[in-house]
């Protein structure tokens, strides 16, 4: 449960900010400074002296908390109540936006968005999770977390993108998949277990972007591509905190020590190799300044669009497959374990020449 509150500072919108608990002493050095800012005209009084101090103080504060988050501050960063959704991004990202419904079989899941548009010098064909606005749409999208109907969305238009030699830009906002009784009953994990495989050998570019929750295979579902990066205030994980602690010491209460534990940080997955590159997000996460970070991911998927448009599908393909047969070598290096093959069919040449040789020279006496 992520705990907010709200001090009645602005950001760079003039949108309220809402602050996390563990910044409470940031909200309190930014209200101080915009009661100096604002009341030193009205009073006539010079408080450039004070506000430089704070200013320095507050950098230092900022800098100090931001570049230190821990796994569990990094999950409230992700579920930010203002943090931006895919349907902002598309709103500041892509031009001429089409939306896509129905997945031709049963009904059109809200919780998936799809659609046509223009993002620089590409036309591409968009999808993510929509977690929703307020409470209504909340409810109605079941809070990002998409039911068969919606992968198999997913799906039917990332082939129409393929007929048509259009890339494919994949937005993940979700804590994981519908767990209820009717996604069951339509097959949720078959329809993500076919999504991961057609979208392995899917004939057109794929750029995946995980822009604030990456849960299990509710991220996986549209997750599979030939670039796969995570904003530096996301996470992307086989399991949500809580439903790790809920598993392993039967209360969610556990859920900050699941959080370490689990490795899911974008500076974690990096270094692990399981994910390509991290998206640079405005100090204080991408709530603090939409625009900028809306600018970052742009660039970030014109740059990868124009590096995969150039060359030969088949060539990418293989790459794609390439690049998902190496996730987890970290646990057995292929060059090590050649290595050690190599070394032990060496040492046993060795012995068996070793042995002829001893038999040759007991023969002779």
């Amino acid at each position: 449960m992520t705990t907010s509150f709200s001090a009645g500072n602005k950001n760079t919108n003039g949108e309220t900010i809402t602050y996390l608990e563990f910044e409470r002493p940031l909200a309190k050095l930014e209200k101080q400074l915009e009661e100096l800012e604002s009341t030193q005209p009205l009073s006539g009084r010079d408080h450039s002296d004070t506000i430089k101090v704070v200013r320095a103080e507050l950098a230092t504060m900022r800098d100090k908390l931001y570049t230190n988050l821990d796994a569990w501050e990094t999950v409230q960063m992700a579920r930010h109540p203002k943090r931006p959704l895919v349907p902002d991004y598309i709103n500041m990202m892509v031009r001429d936006f089409t939306e896509l419904h129905g997945d031709r079989n049963y009904r059109d899941d809200r919780a998936i968005i799809t659609g046509f548009g223009r993002i620089g010098r590409h036309k591409a064909l968009f999808v993510g999770h929509n977690k929703g606005k307020d409470t209504k749409e909340r409810l109605e999208n079941c809070f990002g977390m998409a039911h068969p109907e919606g992968y198999r969305k997913a799906l039917a238009k990332m082939k129409l993108a393929e007929k048509f030699g259009l890339p494919v830009v994949a937005l993940i906002d979700t804590a994981g998949a519908y767990p209820g009784i009717g996604a069951e009953e339509r097959g949720i994990s078959t329809a993500i277990a076919v999504n991961l495989m057609e979208m392995a050998r899917l004939k057109t570019p794929i750029v995946c972007v995980v822009i604030g929750e990456g849960g299990s295979g509710g991220a996986l579902g549209i997750g599979v591509g030939d670039r796969v990066a995570v904003m530096e205030h996301a996470y992307y994980s086989v399991i949500s905190p809580e439903g790790c602690a809920a598993i392993l010491w039967k209360s969610a209460e556990h859920a900050r020590t699941a959080a370490n534990a689990l490795k899911f940080t974008s500076k974690q997955l990096k270094k692990l190799n399981l994910i390509d590159d991290i998206i640079a997000e405005p100090l204080g996460g991408a709530h603090r300044d939409p625009a900028k970070a809306a600018a970052s991911m742009q660039a970030y998927i014109e740059e990868n669009l124009n590096q995969l448009s150039r060359g030969k599908i088949e060539k990418t393909l293989e790459r794609r497959y390439d690049r998902i047969r190496q996730l987890g070598s970290f646990f057995t290096q292929p060059e090590t374990a050649k290595a050690k093959a190599t070394g032990t069919a060496t040492r046993a040449t060795k012995k068996r020449k070793t042995t002829a040789k001893q038999k040759a020279t007991a023969a002779k006496a």
